[in-house]
């Protein structure tokens, strides 16, 4: 019978260890996926402000070509178009940061997760143990 429970007992923790140790491997998993976003938006970030000086660059140009000063009407046009060109990337910019701090939470969360799942089959391995452990008639 002490073999019963041995065997119990060494199924729980294993099965305690291979549920902890998937909770960690999601957390990695997760906290990779945030250092790749990390990267995809410095990219699109970059590719915003290539776009941006494009414009300004064009705006610059045309308001130049046209024989029109920097002032008045066509300037202010050019500054408030930055300006909101601009406060778009904060937004952006914002939500990437959002996004990525939603991934590390989940690996966290995963973890603990795991962890409590893990000690969740301990308790339940000790209760079966100690059920066989006790005998029937008492």
């Amino acid at each position: 019978m002490s073999w019963v429970i041995t065997a119990i007992v060494v199924a729980g923790t294993a099965q305690a260890a291979i549920q902890v140790q998937a909770g960690k491997t999601q957390k990695v998993e997760l906290e990779k996926q945030a250092e790749d976003e990390k990267f995809a938006a410095e990219g699109r970030e970059l590719e915003r402000r290539q776009q941006l000086n494009k414009i300004l660059a064009a705006n610059t140009v045309s308001l130049a070509g046209g024989n029109v000063g920097m002032e008045g009407t066509p300037s202010s046009i050019s500054l408030e178009s930055a300006k909101q060109i601009g406060l778009s990337e904060g937004v952006t910019k914002l939500s990437d940061k959002l996004k990525q701090a939603q991934l590390k939470r989940q690996g966290k969360n995963a973890l603990s997760g795991a962890k409590l799942a893990g000690a969740s089959t301990l308790l339940s391995t000790a209760s079966k143990a100690a059920q066989m452990s006790t005998p029937q008639g008492e």
